[in-house]
């Protein structure tokens, strides 16, 4: 856990402020889920460089209706404005389509990570018109087994939450005053019913544990173990052939 969140917190805002200067960008486009995440980038870029530099984007896809109501109640708490891009119609037509084209449906895997590229593909297109960069909002735990999807949520300029694990980001979010619904909020993607934990089957606490110790419930760290392995690709660079 952090010791000095206050300094920490302070350190990260300088951060974040120094960087967007250094790249002479107007201003941080934020997808904004309604979890936990999303919403202590919020905090933590709209402290660094005010709200009226920040824009949050949710984008609804065959999503949970809890979801929406949730990133509402972030941006209103932070005071900032938020579009609502449906992408529904648009992830159907592109399914719809490559099924055709490949004459066989596209896997359940591949078809759920459709879904965050198409939201990356969102947060890019504003971001570039508006001269803004996309923050990122993967934390530590996720990179670390590899809970994203590759140039989708794991994409992005800048990340001030990457080197957190999901306690610590909740002890950002508290500090900084995300709302408590959100904070209890048991964590997920949104790309199902299920949570992240009952996804991985482990929970983020185990992870952490792994993370800070190297060990944890053996059934657990045999998980934890082979997603860091099968995911190491997601944390490295593009191969290329010298």
């Amino acid at each position: 856990m952090i010791t000095n969140i206050e300094k920490e917190v302070e350190n990260i805002v300088s951060w974040i402020k120094n960087y967007i200067e250094e790249v002479g960008a107007n201003g941080v486009v934020i997808g904004n889920s309604g979890g936990k995440d999303s919403a202590v980038v919020i905090a933590l870029v709209t402290t660094a460089i005010g709200k009226e530099k920040v824009l949050t984007i949710a984008m609804p896809c065959n999503s949970i209706a809890n979801d929406l109501e949730d990133a509402k109640a972030v941006a209103a708490k932070f005071e900032v404005p938020m579009l609502e891009i449906e992408l529904t119609n648009v992830y159907n037509e592109l399914e719809k389509t490559v099924n055709k084209e490949l004459k066989k449906e596209i896997s359940e895997e591949g078809k759920i990570n459709i879904k965050p590229r198409l939201r990356m593909t969102t947060l890019y297109s504003i971001a570039q018109t508006l001269n803004y960069l996309v923050a990122g909002t993967s934390n530590k735990c996720e990179i670390f087994i590899g809970y994203t999807t590759k140039w989708g949520d794991s994409a992005s300029d800048f990340n001030p939450i990457g080197n957190y694990t999901v306690e610590e980001v909740l002890q950002i979010g508290e500090y900084l005053g995300v709302p408590e619904t959100i904070i209890k909020k048991a964590p997920s993607d949104g790309l199902g019913t299920k949570t992240d934990e009952e996804k991985m089957g482990v929970t983020y606490k185990q992870i952490t544990e792994y993370i800070e110790t190297n060990k944890t419930e053996k059934v657990a760290m045999r998980k934890i173990e082979d997603m860091h392995r099968k995911s190491e690709h997601k944390r490295k660079n593009i191969p290329i052939y010298t």
